[in-house]
């Protein structure tokens, strides 16, 4: 993420255990509620584009980037990167800051973590605008990593079975994982662009999906990601769900019909637990277009 002429201000955070997180806010300073962004993964960033939901002349947002991901520090690093770390973070970040309450935006794993941090802070939570959900259940993560998909994807996970040895093909994610967190760097990069293929290849409505180069590829992002699915996201199974009548601020789930990574079902299973949620159906994938970003800006501007 690039400075602009929106942004308020950068800065790096230390946040204990060695890490240090990179913070840019951006907007209208003297906004009533702040934003807090919180991006995909785990092991994404904040990214330029995801400042074209907000509107900088309304609304103050803070971007960061997580635990070893983006500009922050170390880079890449899996130690102390759990989600209770990254829960802990979130309020460090605030009190950095000095923000009391505010409103928290993510899609994806972003989902994921706000609600998670929902859950353990309420207080602290105005509203959330959530996209692309995802609530980290073995279910969910089965879907994409056990080709529960290839149905409508087949080639996909045909590909997903050339780049893995024919004895590890029952299995395929289990061979590639346990590369990507290891200690050989060669087969960590190979397993880890077999993966982000996969994973790459289901966020397209079609198949005009393009992948970077093997040579152009950094693992460092998947295996963060890799190290977080092995240990089923650090939360008990089912865990937001079983807690979502917990989180009684106004949540607005945004959801793509044709989402092939995370699949509708989640959202519509979340919304009917949640106390004060409104689910908005998208004509999109699993990538936000422009009707999933105008039904966000249009719920954002109520907290301008």
């Amino acid at each position: 993420m690039t400075p602009d002429t929106y942004t308020i201000q950068e800065t790096f955070l230390e946040v204990g255990d060695g890490h240090t997180l990179y913070i840019q806010e951006w907007g209208n300073p003297s906004a009533k509620t702040t934003i807090l962004f919180l991006h995909g993964g785990p092991g994404g960033s904040s990214q330029d584009k995801h400042k074209g939901v907000f509107d900088p002349l309304r609304h103050r947002v803070v971007f960061f980037d997580q635990r070893g991901s983006g500009k922050s520090l170390p880079y890449g690093s899996i130690d102390h990167n759990t989600t209770q770390d990254q829960i802990a973070d979130i309020n460090k970040v605030a009190d950095h800051l000095r923000l009391k309450k505010f409103i928290l935006k993510g899609g994806s794993w972003g989902s994921c973590l706000a609600l998670a941090y929902g859950i353990a802070h309420p207080d602290r939570v105005l509203a959330m605008v959530l996209d692309g959900i995802w609530t980290g259940s073995k279910e969910e993560t089965d879907y994409v990593d056990k080709g529960e998909f290839r149905k409508y994807f087949p080639e996909v996970w045909e590909h997903y079975l050339e780049a893995t040895p024919p004895e590890h093909q029952s299995d395929p994610s289990a061979y590639h994982f346990k590369r990507i967190v290891g200690s050989d760097a060669a087969a960590s990069k190979q397993s880890g662009y077999a993966y982000e293929t996969l994973e790459g290849s289901l966020m397209a409505l079609d198949d005009r999906h393009t992948a970077e180069t093997f040579e152009d590829f950094d693992p460092a992002g998947v295996r963060i990601e890799v190290h977080y699915l092995l240990n089923q996201l650090f939360l008990p199974d089912h865990f937001i769900l079983d807690n979502a009548h917990k989180l009684t601020m106004p949540i607005w789930l945004i959801q793509g019909r044709y989402d092939a990574v995370c699949p509708p079902i989640t959202a519509y299973m979340l919304a009917k637990k949640l106390p004060h949620a409104t689910l908005l159906w998208s004509i999109n994938g699993h990538k936000a277009d422009h009707e999933s970003w105008n039904l966000q800006r249009t719920i954002l501007a109520q907290w301008s």
